[in-house]
């Protein structure tokens, strides 16, 4: 019953944002189907017409920003970004950025980026996320989950920008503040709820030697990661520059994600 639910309220949200929706889709008829929403500061108490605005803008955020004539494409942000060698991983401990889930609005970051991803499906105890269903991104595959214990192990939150990556690309002590490394761990921008075997066997990979098997994901998951290196001044190697550029060529209308140039 609950996915049907989900079905119906997706379905009249579908007709509400069909325009949009349909405009985005001509213009990048490659990026993935199901578009995933920026909202990243929802409270904890949601009325019936906050549900459905974030749901609205779950269908809306990426053709609002195509159709911005000022939101930059992921191909240019590309070029803005330094292309150099790796640092040495040296000194890197996940402590360096952060230590536990801040705490947001009352409820912790983790939760929150879990209920974004649910949308109106998410069941709460208090600000727990106990039940819901979702496109996965990183596989493709449409997730439900009947049990808190079952969010527990099979989902985990990806740094889309691993850490470790970062810290070799300019988020070390001698290019970064504490307090910036602290902001790029706990940016909204660069945290999604995924599935626990991808994001493992991602581990701190970038896009040169790891990419979503979910290829229609492929083009907003670069452009999220060109997004955040941009945002928080980090580089890139050559072959990261290329594997992205590839990827790009087949979406070239992909806009960047929370940047302007």
């Amino acid at each position: 019953m609950l996915r049907i639910r989900h079905k119906v309220r997706r379905l009249i949200l579908v007709v509400i944002a069909l325009g949009g929706l349909g405009a985005w889709l001509v213009v990048n008829p490659k990026s993935y189907e199901t578009i995933f929403h920026e909202i990243d500061n929802i409270s904890a108490d949601f009325g019936v017409n906050q549900l459905v605005d974030a749901a609205v803008d779950k269908f809306s955020a990426i053709a609002t920003s195509a159709a911005n004539p000022d939101a930059p494409l992921a191909t240019a942000v590309l070029e803005k970004l330094e292309i150099k060698g790796r640092s040495p991983k040296t000194g890197y401990t996940r402590e360096e950025f952060y230590n536990s889930w801040p705490i947001v609005d009352g409820c912790n970051l983790r939760q929150r980026i879990i209920k974004r991803e649910f949308g109106d499906s998410a069941k709460l105890d208090g600000c727990t996320v106990i039940s819901g269903e979702f496109d996965e991104p990183y596989t493709g595959e449409h997730r439900v989950y009947q049990e808190k214990s079952q969010i527990s192990t099979g989902i985990q939150i990806d740094h889309v920008v691993a850490l470790s990556d970062a810290w070799q690309k300019g988020a070390d002590k001698d290019h970064m503040n504490a307090e910036i490394r602290y902001n790029l761990a706990t940016d909204p921008l660069n945290l999604l709820a995924v599935d626990a075997k991808a994001n493992q066997q991602k581990s701190d990979g970038d896009a040169a030697t790891w990419l979503p098997s979910n290829k229609k994901f492929r083009c907003q998951y670069v452009a999220r990661q060109v997004s955040v290196k941009y945002k928080y001044s980090l580089w890139v190697t050559d072959a990261e520059k290329d594997a992205i550029s590839r990827i790009l060529e087949n979406c070239p209308n992909e806009p960047a994600v929370g940047v302007s140039l």
